[in-house]
């Protein structure tokens, strides 16, 4: 009896040749923004001011601008952090991961992702930067320098300084794997400036390729060195956010206090992370016309993904439900039934909707293979996470051991401003990068078609 194995799908799909990589790839990057590009940036340009504004007002008057209180004393604040801190993860995995363990899918991809990684982390980083109030004086703050203003050193022994350190080495290490990727691409666009004789353009070009010569050791050093980028991402991607974690895990509040949060915050960042990947480049592959290069297979590959980390979640969350029944803590057990039945009901319930029951849907091959269904639920997954650190941080708080300070939490524009501020960022970056860099890794995606001699030696035959 003789068993075959089923083909896989293409990677590449229309007959793309090695030159047709090239031209595709670097049109987006030399033709004029559409119409349609310029009501996106347009519209992000909107939100970054509307944005910058709330957040101007917010340094002028205090953070007495957000709507804490004594009691709920985190709020949007970290809950955005911690959403955007997740939302950076996929591209670190996809580009290092998946590298070593040589997935080929990962390559029309993982620039995008990383793109999408460096882009998150600023997010992140400036909810703990406007958290300090004075943010000129961070820099003092938060960092094991010499302090002039007084007897304030930073404590090594508190989770919040290990994010500082853990959060700078990813991005530190993600700008520099994302960076060296882009530098042969960056060669090709300055090759073919010097073509069409865009001088201007060429010498831009040249710069930010640093010379690339594409000579056969300057692939091998390339190649040496994103191999090495890739072993130290590795573990940065498990350690991040397990630190984030540690911020809630090392404390003894009721709901936060747990050796879950390690693993399950992990999971839960891979899984957000992926489904903004998907958002992005389900817009950007229809926006581009770059269906021949992120096609129905990736797609479906990334919700397979996502159907994975997702039941982890799911089994995060029931795990947390049981212990707290099981370990009849009366403040524990409380803290969960109030999440479940308490006023903040329908946060719990909008977060295991969300969470999940709706990545379940990508058991179905027509809806996991389908782009309207996957972008709607990527949108999804990604709401129902950002109410799973709203239901962490404030039902744990606004509910305490003290009745008498029991307090709802309602955001005021301030709040929902310094968000916008974010999105304004995240997207106006994305958009500058996705019309004046390349979009899709060439360099990779050359190395998984035939060359254009093979092609035609094969027709011919």
């Amino acid at each position: 009896m003789q068993a075959s194995s089923a083909l896989r799908e293409s990677l590449v799909t229309g007959g793309k040749t090695v030159a047709d990589v090239s031209q595709d790839i670097s049109c987006q990057v030399e033709n004029k923004p559409s119409r349609l590009w310029w009501m996106a940036f347009g519209t992000s340009l909107v939100l970054l001011i509307y944005g910058g504004y709330c957040c101007w007002m917010m340094l002028w008057h205090g953070i007495g601008m957000w709507g804490l209180n004594k009691t709920v004393g985190w709020a949007w604040d970290i809950t955005n952090f911690v959403w955007w801190v997740g939302i950076g993860h996929a591209g670190t995995l996809i580009s290092a991961i998946l590298l070593l363990f040589r997935q080929r899918w990962r390559m029309s991809i993982n620039r995008a992702a990383e793109a999408m990684t460096i882009f998150a982390v600023i997010c992140a980083l400036s909810f703990p930067a406007f958290h300090m109030g004075r943010l000129w004086l961070g820099f003092y703050w938060a960092l094991p320098l010499p302090n002039a203003f007084g007897s304030l050193w930073v404590n090594f022994n508190s989770p919040l300084l290990w994010d500082v350190f853990a959060i700078s080495t990813y991005f530190s290490v993600s700008l520099l794997f994302w960076y060296m990727g882009l530098i042969p691409d960056f060669a090709v666009i300055r090759d073919r400036a010097v073509r069409m004789g865009h001088m201007t353009r060429a010498r831009v070009y040249n710069a930010l390729s640093f010379g690339w010569d594409g000579a056969a050791k300057t692939w091998m050093r390339y190649e040496s060195v994103a191999l090495i980028l890739a072993g130290l991402s590795t573990p940065l991607v498990l350690s991040v956010h397990t630190i984030v974690s540690m911020d809630f895990a090392t404390s003894v509040i009721p709901g936060w206090h747990t050796t879950i949060f390690p693993p399950y915050f992990v999971a839960g960042a891979i899984f957000s992370g992926f489904a903004m990947v998907l958002t992005l480049l389900l817009v950007t592959r229809k926006v581009f016309k770059l269906e021949d290069y992120i096609t129905i297979y990736h797609v479906e590959l990334m919700n397979i993904i996502i159907i994975v980390t997702g039941s982890i979640v799911g089994v995060a969350y029931i795990t947390e439900l049981f212990i707290a029944w099981y370990g009849q803590v009366p403040a524990e057990s409380y803290a969960f039934y109030n999440r479940v039945m308490g006023p903040y009901w329908w946060a719990y319930a909008s977060m295991m909707t969300c969470n999940v029951i709706s990545p379940q849907l990508f058991w179905i091959k027509k809806i996991r293979t389908n782009l309207v269904a996957t972008f709607v639920l990527s949108i999804i997954v990604n709401i129902g996470m950002w109410f799973e650190r709203f239901v962490i941080i404030v039902t744990s708080l606004h509910r305490d051991y003290v009745p008498s300070s029991w307090t709802m939490f309602h955001p005021t524009m301030y709040d929902i401003g310094q968000y916008l501020f974010t999105f304004g960022i995240f997207f106006t970056a994305f958009f500058l990068f996705a019309k004046f860099f390349p979009v899709i890794n060439m360099a990779e995606v050359k190395s998984i078609i035939k060359s254009t001699s093979e092609k035609k030696n094969s027709s011919a035959h």
